[in-house]
């Protein structure tokens, strides 16, 4: 099974990144049919996430999301597109990149 792992660093604090991270949530179950399971943390978020062919995991810290997404053999052959797609909207999200 292919897996894309996308990262982003940002400087949204936890608070911040729990509002953009349920917005994703929202986009992910009306949009893409996600069936999504939040589970908060004292550091740390996760929101488990899957539907037909695809399974995966967010995690949400105070400067990170880390994104692990595990497609299914039909949905392999698109991997590309998908994470050139959820890279996009993972980006409008969060706004722009903090200046190193």
């Amino acid at each position: 099974m292919p897996e894309l792992n996308i990262e982003r660093t940002h400087t949204l604090g936890l608070a911040g990144a729990r509002l953009v991270a349920e917005r994703w949530r929202e986009q992910a179950e009306q949009d893409w049919g996600m069936a999504c399971e939040f589970e908060p943390g004292e550091s740390e978020d996760r929101m488990r996430f899957s539907r037909s062919g695809v399974s995966g995991e967010l995690a949400v810290t105070e400067n990170r999301f880390d994104l692990q997404i595990k497609l299914g053999f039909l949905l392999g052959a698109y991997s590309s597109k998908i994470e050139e797609k959820i890279q996009a909207n993972l980006d409008a999200l969060l706004g722009p990149a903090p200046q190193a």
